[in-house]
């Protein structure tokens, strides 16, 4: 019984290890192969390229921080602020996607990713976008 019981318990930390190595994949833009790769590589002592490092702690953080309820910020920031750090996020997303090894690019994508997620009290990025599309959307 017991190890059907830790079995089972296996089983769902692989499943939640298997997320957090697809959100630090998606937050490094690279596949959940290329993550893992880097991972084992790691492991044998190759240097774990610094966005894939950075994204994973980030991915690993979110697993362990609760999730807040929906209705999550009291005080949202102005719109005029919401909508330029909803367009400097685009931005350098788009700087980034055309020039993926250029590091500048993903250092400006974590940066403005960090201040949305701050400015609407989100944990992860498509939270704190979809919270600002909503805010800019939302009646005055």
């Amino acid at each position: 019984m017991g190890d059907r019981h830790d079995h089972g318990r296996d089983a769902v930390l692989a499943l939640q290890a298997a997320q957090i190595l697809a959100t630090a994949a998606q937050g490094a833009h690279v596949t959940p192969g290329q993550a893992a790769a880097a991972m084992i590589a790691g492991s044998r002592g190759a240097t774990v390229p610094t966005h894939l490092e950075r994204s994973l702690r980030r991915a690993i953080e979110n697993a362990r921080t609760p999730s807040l309820p929906a209705a999550r910020t009291a005080l949202l920031p102005s719109r005029g602020r919401t909508e330029e750090a909803l367009a400097e996020f685009r931005r350098c997303r788009s700087r980034l996607a055309a020039s993926p090894p250029d590091e500048a690019a993903r250092r400006a994508v974590d940066d403005a990713a960090y201040t949305l997620c701050v400015m609407l009290g989100r944990t992860s990025v498509h939270d704190a976008v979809v919270a600002a599309e909503r805010h800019l959307a939302s009646p005055a």
